[in-house]
């Protein structure tokens, strides 16, 4: 049969249709959360470096850390060949895994009860509260002592008619006495210090708002003038000024405001 090569060839079109949800799929819908649970990881792990302490941190890092009891030394041997066995009671604590059986985990107890104690003599000997005190007895109302998570605080402010410092940061006989004391109480510990300065705000609005330059330099006044009665200056790990942004009473202009707190850092 012949075949009409002039009929025009038909051309069948078929369109292939993709049934997908939305304009553009739902994979953003995965995408944003997880970029928004990332961000709530990140706010958490930013609010808790700012609400807890050094040691409330490490505890936080330790119970995140791998128990697998692996160990990281270069041999496990029983100390044939100078190494440890890895189930030995003084080796698992050291590894990062934990404490064995046949050892408790007292340790930090034990250190932070003989720092407290440390912390109380050191308290004793200022204040007499053991019978005699370094301080005199009209230096006393300058002095508050607390022992925090941080440290051993002592915290010497002005009284009204008595300051710490004069023409900005121009230390007293009183504060230079304070000073001696503190430096021969500080014998009795070898931890490292912190000292912070705060003051309390000028009662005239000025050009230059001095708060700041005075809380700085009343804390490294103090500094030096530990240094100069023989403390090692290598103790000193941190000044920090506070201006008047730290009040301790509610009268911003009170002389209470006015001190220096001196922290002896726990290790």
């Amino acid at each position: 049969m012949a075949t009409d090569r002039n009929v025009a060839p038909v051309i069948i079109k078929r369109k292939k249709i993709i049934v997908a949800g939305g304009h553009h799929g739902g994979a953003w819908k995965v995408a944003y959360a997880d970029f928004v649970t990332a961000m709530m990881a990140f706010f958490m792990l930013m609010w808790l470096l700012n609400a807890t302490t050094e040691k409330q941190r490490k505890g936080i890092a330790d119970y995140f850390s791998p128990t697998a009891p692996i160990s990281r030394l270069s041999s496990g041997s029983d100390g044939l060949f100078m190494g440890d066995s890895v189930f030995a009671a003084d080796v698992l604590p050291r590894m990062g895994v934990g404490a064995s059986s046949l050892q408790d985990t007292t340790s930090d107890g034990s250190e932070d009860n003989a720092q407290d104690s440390a912390f109380k003599e050191v308290q004793d000997v200022l204040l007499g509260l053991s019978g005699e005190s370094m301080l005199e007895d009209q230096w006393l109302r300058h002095v508050v002592t607390r022992v925090t998570d941080e440290g051993l605080v002592l915290e010497f402010f002005d009284a009204e008619d008595d300051p710490l410092f004069t023409d900005g940061a121009k230390p007293t006989k009183l504060t230079h006495e304070i000073a001696f004391a503190v430096r021969e109480a500080s014998k009795l510990l070898n931890n490292q210090i912190a000292i912070q300065g705060h003051v309390a705000k000028v009662p005239v609005v000025q050009i230059n708002d001095p708060a700041w330059d005075w809380s700085a330099d009343r804390a490294f006044a103090f500094s030096e003038l530990l240094i100069g009665y023989g403390m090692d200056a290598h103790r000193v790990k941190r000044l920090t000024a506070y201006g008047d942004r730290e009040p301790v009473v509610e009268n911003l202009m009170s002389a209470r405001n006015n001190r220096i707190e001196l922290i002896f850092l726990r290790y």
